[in-house]
């Protein structure tokens, strides 16, 4: 599961190193895999050790033009955590792992940046340090919009580990034409924040924030106990007047803690275009 990195809207401010995802860098699917908690407390890792700044290494056969392994780690406390629900994963969607997303096992962090979600495992070590690979120390890392590549510092910065609360608009998608039917539009989407928060609302408007629409829930994450790791589809009906031809729509998302997304790109922009979840804003030609 990767979030976060809604580059194409950022490199609108200023540009940014990375790929131009836009708003497809996230997805759901269902997992199988042993809890990697129940694998640890075999190995003999006491619990108590929580307690303590250390970390679960992962590391993938995979391997850079270097050499080198691809590695990620997370807090020893997300991996034992009853409620954490962090798998070595052997199956997705109820077949087997594809080779493109990990097979034969892959680590499934849930509510976590995907670059922690290491594919093709190969090793699992437990260390008081973080992961000393690349991915870890020197890459998905957050930066002030005052950071360039000449003045960074990436062991000033803590690793991503928990994603921001996000949103996305799915339908109608941007430079379409939308048929307005009894002077409403139809819009829908997803919605989804990191560490297990639970979506509460998702706000939408059509006259640059002048006047919200609170979506409806199509479907959310019910599992027990009250984490919610995957995608809530929203959708909802926006009246438009008559006599405009064109609206740009955003959308922004509510979490549990009451987290929002920010209305834009200019101050939260950083160098590698991550964690950008400002609104997602379409613009459309609206048809009467």
């Amino acid at each position: 599961m990767c979030a976060g990195n809604r580059r194409s809207e950022m490199t609108k401010v200023k540009p940014v190193k990375g790929l131009n995802w836009g708003a497809a860098a996230i997805g759901t699917a269902t997992w199988t895999g042993v809890p990697i908690r129940d694998i640890l407390l075999l190995a003999g890792v006491n619990e108590d050790e929580v307690d303590k700044p250390k970390h679960i290494q992962f590391e993938g056969l995979d391997c850079d033009i270097t050499g080198k392994m691809y590695g990620a780690s997370i807090p020893i406390w997300k991996a034992l955590e009853r409620r954490g629900d962090v798998i070595l994963a052997y199956e997705m969607n109820g077949v087997p792992i594809p080779r493109d997303h990990g097979f034969p096992i892959r680590v499934i962090v849930p509510g976590v940046v995907g670059a922690r979600n290491v594919k093709w495992l190969g090793k699992i070590i437990v260390s008081d340090k973080e992961s000393d690979s690349h991915w870890q120390q020197n890459d998905y890392k957050g930066f002030s919009p005052s950071t360039d590549w000449d003045t960074v510092d990436f062991s000033k910065s803590p690793a991503i580990q928990e994603l921001p609360v996000i949103s996305a608009i799915c339908q109608p998608i941007n430079g379409s034409t939308v048929k307005v039917e009894d002077d409403m539009i139809t819009v829908k989407g997803y919605a989804w924040s990191g560490g297990g928060q639970k979506i509460v609302r998702v706000d939408v408007t059509a006259n640059c924030g002048r006047t919200w629409h609170v979506a409806e829930f199509d479907h959310q994450d019910t599992a027990l106990p009250p984490v919610h790791w995957a995608w809530t589809l929203w959708s909802v009906k926006i009246p438009v007047d008559e006599r405009t031809k064109n609206v740009e729509i955003w959308a922004k998302a509510v979490d549990s803690s009451y987290n929002t997304q920010p209305e834009g790109f200019e101050n939260i922009w950083n160098l590698r275009g991550v964690l950008s979840n400002a609104y997602h804003k379409v613009k459309v030609t609206l048809k009467h």
